[in-house]
């Protein structure tokens, strides 16, 4: 994102690594003819489907800017994402935007890189916590993001991305996480302004 001649602000996605991505084509799987999801291959018979991944990415990032003009129409949602709910069952446990974990959780998930192709369990795990010492503190971790990832999805703020272990944000948890991290960082910024030296 740039702003163009201080006039016009504008977007663009580069994609550098197009195999993590999927286009539908006809393409062999073991030893037969088929039409479905291959990787995506440089080239420009794909441009088509190139110019569709990062049309949807803008798109996305765009969303995700657009709400944070207006928080006053997200209050009561902010509201009731801390309060405790319940889902088939499980309680879930509300969030707290004062909360350390909570705020960078929120930071992690709405990270700009995940606007193309969500984010996985381990981008949040490198996020939260960095590379982890051994095996114990990876599986503690892992463990520990999933419980995380369970209860973004219970209130709504993220889905799963189909036949995969992706999640995006949704529209919802866009405009609410977007307006608490912007509000809490416009009044630390005013407690750290009055407090005296």
């Amino acid at each position: 994102m740039y702003d163009k001649y201080g006039s016009v602000l504008r977007i663009e996605t580069v994609i550098n690594r197009p195999y993590e991505f999927k286009v539908r084509r006809r393409g062999r799987r073991q030893d037969q003819e088929v039409t479905g999801w291959f990787p995506l291959a440089k080239g420009v018979c794909n441009m088509y489907r190139y110019a569709e991944v990062s049309r949807a990415a803008n798109e996305r990032y765009l969303d995700a800017l657009a709400p944070v003009d207006d928080p006053v129409q997200n209050q009561q949602q902010i509201h009731r994402l801390g309060s405790a709910l319940r889902k088939n069952g499980r309680s879930y446990r509300g969030f707290n935007p004062l909360a350390k974990l909570d705020r960078r959780l929120f930071a992690a998930i709405l990270r700009g890189e995940h606007s193309i192709m969500g984010f996985r369990n381990r981008d949040i795990r490198h996020h939260l916590f960095g590379p982890p010492k051994d095996g114990t503190a990876l599986r503690r971790q892992s463990s520990r993001v999933s419980r995380l990832l369970k209860l973004l999805h219970a209130h709504k703020l993220i889905a799963k991305i189909p036949r995969s272990r992706r999640w995006r944000v949704t529209s919802i948890g866009h405009a609410i996480i977007s307006t608490m991290l912007s509000s809490y960082f416009i009044n630390y910024q005013k407690l750290q302004v009055t407090q005296p030296c």
